[in-house]
Order: C-alpha cells, then structure tokens, then sequence
C-alpha cells in the first residue's frame, strides 16, 4: 500500500511490473499491464477486463491489491518501496499474502 506520507513523485508507477500502481484519481482496470481479458469477482459476477474501475484513492497515488503480487516472481523485493524517496511504499495489513499466493496470482494475470 501506498501510506499518506505520499509525495505524488511518481517513481513508483513504472516500476510495477503488473501496472498495480495509478496516479490518485486515475481510473484503472484489470487488463493493463496484465493478459486478462475477464475477471471474475467475489460476487461471482464476470467482468471485462478493460472495464474501467473507480480510483482507491483522489490525493495519492494508490496499490490495486488485486494487482499486485509485491515482484514476486520478477524482482527479489517490491520495486515500488525500492524507489520510493519517502519509504510509503509499505506491506498492506489488511492484504498479507503467501509467497505461493503471490507466485499463483501473477500466474494468473500473465497466463504462465
């Protein structure tokens, strides 16, 4: 996650190899940075990939957890904390994951 302590740089944003991190206020949508074309939902309901979704956050710039797998499977640690010149790039409490978790969600997102 991306602590309030943000400066809006933007050095994180093209680090993330899953296109996880928007601009505050930037819709974002499953599809970019990803081989998906649909995702199904928790409530089972199936959507377009492409379809825009509505920004996390307005002031800062923002983690789709559901995007991010923290580099596993691309880089030793989150390139995203690696940059960052305030260190607001921070483990997300409510979003901890297994690194096998981590490994099956980027298999998931780039079809290996």
């Amino acid at each position: 996650m991306i602590t309030d302590e943000c400066i809006n740089c933007g050095a994180c944003e093209p680090e993330c190899p899953n296109t996880a991190i928007y601009e505050g206020g930037i819709e974002w949508n499953w599809s970019g940075g990803t081989d998906l074309s649909e995702v199904e939902m928790e409530d089972g309901s199936v959507i377009d990939a492409k379809e825009m979704q509505e920004p996390i956050s307005d002031e800062f710039y923002y983690i789709v957890p559901g995007k991010c797998t923290e580099c596993t499977g691309f880089h030793e640690e989150p390139q995203c904390a690696a940059v960052c010149p305030v260190d607001c790039c921070v483990p997300d409490p409510d979003y901890e994951e297994t690194e096998e978790e981590l490994l099956a969600k980027k298999d998931w997102m780039h079809n290996e």
